[in-house]
């Protein structure tokens, strides 16, 4: 089972990133997707995630109204469009799936397998 990430990058403040995730060796569409960041001397904190169908998505409420997670089944990827870009969002992103259903309130010790990171920095 294999998480994928890449599309981190350098941004200025106000900017725009895509990332992606691409899933291998798992049934994709049994998982639930998610989006996590973390800092240096941070713990890992929630971004962002969608359902097993994309019906349903939560958001943490530092991203709320400018991130966007949504996930294509058929290619077994998950993306996070990233815009409004501000320099507290610079982070290493992970992505991560689940089995089983997505509840609000879900954190890292949630999910089952885990991508190994992507770069994002976003100058002021």
């Amino acid at each position: 089972v294999q998480l994928q990430a890449s599309g981190g990058g350098l941004v200025q403040t106000g900017g725009s990133l895509r990332l992606s995730c691409e899933a291998s060796r798992l049934t994709f569409s049994d998982y639930v997707m998610g989006w996590f960041r973390q800092t240096p001397g941070k713990e890992r904190e929630f971004v962002a995630a969608v359902n097993q169908n994309s019906d349903i998505t939560y958001y943490d409420g530092s991203v709320n109204n400018r991130f966007t997670i949504s996930r294509d089944n058929r290619k077994n990827m998950v993306y996070l469009q990233m815009n409004s870009l501000k320099p507290e969002d610079t982070a290493v992103y992970y992505c991560a799936a689940r089995l089983g259903r997505l509840y609000k309130g879900l954190d890292s010790a949630d999910y089952h397998v885990w991508g190994q990171g992507t770069q994002v920095t976003v100058s002021s």
